[in-house]
């Protein structure tokens, strides 16, 4: 059982929708979770209630520009540069950090694992990085798969036309039938209005930019993150299985890692086939390290 709580998180003076999942029962760990491109975190709500049924509070947020933090279509897609959505985890992250309290864990999905690395390979954040416990990476966008990789010739026109229109709004729609295998899922993300596939000019070009960047080998992570789990469906038709599996494979700092393909899954691990597998592998993983799974905390090597 648990328990379900909105909020508003303020950053810079713009409110962004927030919501907590806390267990009725001793918190065993915390998760701050970074939700991926045209989503919001209540399509999350049963995936998170059963997290928090083991023991597991949860925090999210709408990213700008995404879910109820756009409160009119013209907000749509306005995530700002990329310097602006990796403060804006970081932030979110810290407030969620205390004192003598449970371990806390981040985790993003497709999008939001493109960022949550992003933030792990920049030197600005090290302090903040090495204090969470666990760094959990669902299908990230780290490279296109091949169903789904843009032309060039649009990719290079839309950086340049996003240098003099940033704001100018333009629709990137990923097909719902590569989310998950699951007809339900597939027919309520075609029903949600707040899965609107609207990005920006400037938006679209700094997940593009991000991912580049990630996918080339040049963000690496310290020995100040102290673990990471790869979790990845092996026919994901949205994000590039091999890129994701290689940029974990090339972070030879952290000795706490490791990954783990779910064979036959799409792109929504939480929301396909093989949810109740990902489930308990998750929960296993964040207990473990917590010291809350009836064995004595893993620690990294530092």
């Amino acid at each position: 059982m648990s328990t379900e709580t909105e909020s508003q998180f303020e950053i810079d003076g713009v409110k962004l929708y927030a919501k907590t999942w806390t267990p009725t029962g001793p918190i065993k760990a915390k998760l701050v979770f970074v939700h991926g491109y045209s989503e919001h975190i209540n399509r999350y709500n049963d995936f998170f209630s059963r997290l928090a049924s083991r023991g597991i509070q949860v925090f999210g947020w709408d990213q700008r520009g995404w879910g109820r933090s756009a409160s009119k279509p013209s907000d749509w897609g306005l995530t700002g540069p990329t310097t602006q959505v990796v403060a804006d985890v970081a932030a979110f992250v810290k407030d969620k950090l205390g004192p003598g309290d449970a371990p806390l864990f981040v985790m993003g999905h497709s999008m939001g694992g493109g960022e949550v690395c992003t933030l792990m390979g920049d030197e600005a954040y090290q302090d903040l990085v090495s204090q969470v416990r666990g760094w959990i990476l669902e299908c990230p966008f780290i490279g296109f798969s091949p169903d789904s990789e843009p032309s060039s010739i649009k990719v290079v026109l839309g950086r340049l036309v996003g240098r003099l229109l940033p704001r100018q709004q333009m629709k990137n729609v990923i097909p719902e039938e590569y989310l998950s295998r699951d007809p339900a899922v597939v027919q309520s993300v075609k029903d949600d209005p707040l899965c609107h596939n609207t990005g920006t000019l400037e938006g679209l070009s700094s997940l593009l930019d991000r991912t580049a960047a990630l996918a080339s080998g040049t963000v690496k992570v310290g020995k100040h993150v102290r673990s990471i789990f790869l979790a990845h469906g092996s026919e994901d038709k949205a994000c590039s299985y091999d890129a994701a599996m290689r940029w974990v494979e090339q972070q030879t700092s952290v000795e706490d890692k490791f990954s783990k393909s779910y064979e036959g899954a799409y792109h929504q691990l939480h929301a396909d086939l093989c949810k109740d597998e990902f489930m308990n592998d998750l929960v296993e993983y964040i207990l473990k390290r917590s010291g809350s799974g009836g064995e004595a905390p893993v620690e990294a090597k530092l």
